[in-house]
This record gives C-alpha cells, structure tokens and sequence, in this order.
C-alpha cells in the first residue's frame, strides 16, 4: 500500500498540550548510609546439633556417646530447637509463652525449656542446660565473613545496628567475640516491646542509628527482616549456609559502596 513505511513506529503519545516528551528516568535510591543486621542466621548460627547435646549433658555430668546423643539431636530439634527451625507441634501447656517468646525473657526460657523437656532424654537438668548453651559464646557460630563485614563498615564509618526478635541479651556474645563496639544500637524485640516485621522496630533502630529509613540497609534471612521495606528500608535477604561458611555477607559492603 503507498505511503505505508516498511516499519512503521508507534505513534507517539500526546498530552493535552501536545506531543508528549519521554517519562522521566525513576531517581535513583538514595544512597546507604547504615547497615541494619538480623543476628541468628545473618551473623551467627547455633552449634552443631549433636554438639549442643553432648555439651548440655556434660554440663549435668554425663557423658553422651556421639551415637546416643545424635539421636536426641534429631528429637530435640524436632521438638523444638531455639535457633533451629520452628516445632512441628506447641503444645497447649506452652502455648502462651511461646506467643510471648521474643517479648519477654522469662517466656523464652519457658518456651524452650518446655519444649525440651518433652523429649525423654534420661538426663536430669538437661532442657536448661541446652538452654545454657544460648547464652555463652561457645554455643554460637560467627559466619566466615561476619567479622571481616562489620570491621569493614566501621572503617568506612558507617553506623551498625542489630535488630533481632529474641528472649535474651546478645551482647555478652559480641563482648566475648571481640566486636560489641563495632555494634552502635542492639535493638531486641524483648527489650523495644516490638517483632519483626513490624515496622516499629526498624523505626526505631534507624532513629538510633539518627539515619532516614530510606538511607538504611536491613540485611536478614527470612520474610520477618524483608518486613523493613514497609519501614522503607532497602533489604538484602541472604541465603542459608552452614555455621562458620561464607554466607553472602560482603555483599553488603558492595551495596554501600565500602572498600573492602
């Protein structure tokens, strides 16, 4: 047909006062200016199962073979394992202090004690001998690049906190592993009355941190840390990996553009 192109091109949109000129580029995120951490599997992780039971049995003066006490790994993490994956059942006696688990200190201690002691191990003081374990370095594993990270965040100056839903006191933990000053804000559900994902607690780590929201990172491993994009955070969900492997942690120095 004459006076047809050989490719015609879209017509270009009009607006009301005529021909309209391209959309405007989306402007580009702010950039990082602090790092919000999740802590158990961002940081570190619990033990090795089999030896979180045969350290909590020493502890009470018994000595497990490996044999004995892999089995009752794989029973008490099932029951229900602080740092582990979530119970396959909570039963009713424990229901209401499991609720309440990262809120108060007594309710977690309650929770997971009372998990443990579900299981029939033949050891008596165990449940709160494992739960001992939570509470002392020895009992955590930092990630390969946890250190390397945060050393390099505070060379460059950019603020840290740690916003974690948990039961008790972290700090000791970063005190024994030689990085508690290079932690600004430790922001704990038990202690701000606040979960993640609720935005309030990532509100209040960057008002610590005195940071805009959209100028902080929040880097996690589960739905509950990506919650602090409704806080306006930009987030960096990470993959799960092993106690003491590289986890994808220096990532985070990229996205703030810190040298490594």
């Amino acid at each position: 047909m004459h006076g047809v192109p050989d490719h015609p091109q879209p017509p270009s949109p009009r607006s009301a006062s005529g021909p309209a000129t391209a959309a405007p580029a989306t402007p580009p995120r702010r950039p990082i200016e602090a790092v919000l951490f999740d802590f158990h599997g961002t940081l570190a992780q619990v033990e090795d199962p089999v030896a979180w039971v045969r350290a909590g049995a020493q502890q009470c003066g018994v000595d497990l073979d490996r044999g004995r006490a892999t089995v009752l790994a794989d029973r008490l993490v099932t029951a229900g394992r602080a740092g582990g994956p979530l119970p396959h059942r909570v039963p009713p006696h424990l229901a209401e202090v499991w609720a309440d688990r990262d809120l108060y200190e007594h309710a977690h201690r309650a929770a997971y004690t009372g998990l443990a002691a579900t299981v029939a191990a033949g050891v008596d003081g165990l449940a709160d001998a494992l739960y001992d374990r939570l509470l002392r370095p020895e009992g955590w594993q930092l990630y390969a690049d946890t250190a390397a990270t945060l050393h390099a965040l505070r060379a460059a100056g950019v603020p840290v906190a740690l916003v974690s839903n948990i039961g008790f006191d972290v700090r000791p933990l970063f005190e024994a592993w030689g990085l508690a000053d290079l932690i600004d804000a430790f922001v704990l559900s038990y202690e701000v009355g606040r979960c993640k994902p609720d935005p309030a607690i990532f509100h209040r780590a960057c008002g610590m941190l005195r940071v805009d929201p959209e100028r902080a990172l929040m880097v996690g491993d589960t739905p509950a840390d990506a919650g602090a994009v409704r806080a306006g955070c930009a987030v960096l969900v990470l993959p799960a990996a092993d106690p003491g492997r590289a986890n994808g942690l220096a990532a985070v120095l990229d996205l703030a553009a810190v040298d490594r």
